[in-house]
C-alpha cells in the first residue's frame, strides 16, 4: 500500500466511528438554511447562521463520528467557538456555493482554489463536492453528464495527491418539463452510481433509491463504500431508509442533517439547547442504533488494493 492510500484509510477512519460505520451529522447548508430560517419569519444574518451551527456541532458532534459542515459560515464557527467534540472529524464542502445551470439543468464545476489542500488547511479530514449526475440525458453539447464525471475525476485525483479521502455526493434531477415515476428515480440513481464508481471516489453519498431492490442494485453497482443521505425527510420515515440501505444495500452508514435538527432553526437561545438535548440528540441516538450491526463498515467495501 503506498503513503497515500494509507493517508485516506487513515482520513477514512477518522469520518467513521470504531467500528468503520459513517454516522455523519451534515450541518453544511448555505442558502438553504437561509431559506429555512425565512420560512419561519427569521431572515437570517451571518450570527444566526453562525449561532444556529455552533449550537447543532456543540450538541451532536459528541455522538457523531463526523460533522459536514461549509467553508464559509461552519468551519470558521465551529471550529472558532471549539464546539467540535475531539472525537469526531470533519468533513467540509468543497462545491462551490454558486452554480450554473445550462437551458435549466444543473451544470457542475470546481473551483480549483477549494482543493484538498485548501480543506486540510480549515482541518478537515476529509472533501465533501456535491454534484448533480442525471444519466441518460439527451446527447448533445454540452454532454453536462460527461462534465459531471470529469469533475469528478478531478476532484478524485486531487484527494489522493494530498492523501486526503474523496467523498461524493450526487443528487440525480428531472429533465425540464419532466415527471420522474419511482421507478426512473430508481433506476437514475442506480446508474449514476455505477457511473461514479468509476471515478475511484473513496465515499459516495447517495440518496435512498426508494425499495429493498433498488438498495441491492446499489451494492451491485457502487464498487466500494456509500452512504445514504436523509433529503430532509421525516425522521421516523428516515429509520425505514436506514434499516433497507444497511440491510439490502451493505450502506455504511449515513450522512444526515435536516431529518436531526431541522426544527432548532425557528428556535432561540435556551429553546433551541432544550430541542437539540431532548429532541436532536435523542434523535441520533436512534440513527446509531439503527445501523447497528447493519451498516457494513466501510472496511469491508473497499475493493481496490
Amino acid at each position: 500500500m503506498t503513503e497515500t492510500e494509507t493517508g485516506v484509510r487513515t482520513g477514512l477512519a477518522r469520518i467513521a466511528d470504531e467500528d468503520g460505520v459513517f454516522s455523519i451529522v451534515a450541518m453544511d447548508q448555505r442558502n438553504t438554511l437561509r431559506r429555512m430560517f425565512e420560512a419561519v419569519g427569521h431572515p437570517a444574518e451571518t450570527e444566526d447562521i453562525h449561532a444556529a451551527k455552533i449550537a447543532v456541532a456543540a450538541s451532536l458532534t459528541p455522538l457523531a463520528s463526523a460533522i459536514l459542515l461549509d467553508p464559509t459560515f461552519g468551519v470558521p464557527a465551529v471550529t472558532g467557538a471549539n464546539a467540535l467534540a475531539p472525537s469526531c472529524g470533519l468533513l467540509v464542502a468543497a462545491e462551490p456555493e454558486k452554480r450554473g445551470t445550462w437551458n435549466g439543468e444543473p451544470r457542475t464545476h470546481r473551483d480549483p482554489a477549494q482543493s484538498a489542500a485548501w480543506v486540510q488547511g480549515m482541518g478537515g479530514d476529509a472533501v465533501k463536492f456535491l454534484v448533480q449526475l442525471r444519466p441518460g440525458r439527451p446527447a448533445g453539447e454540452p454532454d453536462l453528464a460527461a462534465e459531471v464525471i470529469e469533475v469528478v475525476r478531478e476532484v478524485v485525483a486531487d484527494c489522493r495527491a494530498a492523501g486526503i479521502p474523496s467523498v461524493i455526493e450526487n443528487l440525480i434531477y428531472p429533465l425540464p418539463d419532466e415527471q420522474l415515476t419511482a421507478q426512473q428515480r430508481e433506476d437514475l440513481i442506480v446508474e449514476a452510481a455505477a457511473m461514479l464508481a468509476e471515478t475511484g471516489a473513496d465515499l459516495v453519498k447517495l440518496e435512498y433509491p426508494g425499495s429493498p431492490q433498488g438498495c441491492r442494485r446499489v451494492a451491485e453497482v457502487a464498487g466500494g463504500p456509500w452512504a445514504v443521505l436523509s433529503a430532509g425527510v421525516g425522521f421516523d420515515e428516515f429509520q425505514n431508509v436506514l434499516r433497507v440501505s444497511c440491510d439490502e444495500g451493505g450502506a455504511s452508514g449515513f450522512i444526515a442533517g435536516r431529518s436531526i435538527w431541522k426544527e432548532a432553526v425557528g428556535l432561540d437561545g435556551a429553546a433551541r439547547q432544550e430541542f437539540l438535548d431532548t429532541v436532536a440528540r435523542p434523535r441520533l441516538e436512534t440513527c446509531l442504533q439503527t445501523v447497528a450491526g447493519r451498516a457494513r463498515p466501510w472496511t469491508e467495501a473497499v475493493v481496490r488494493s
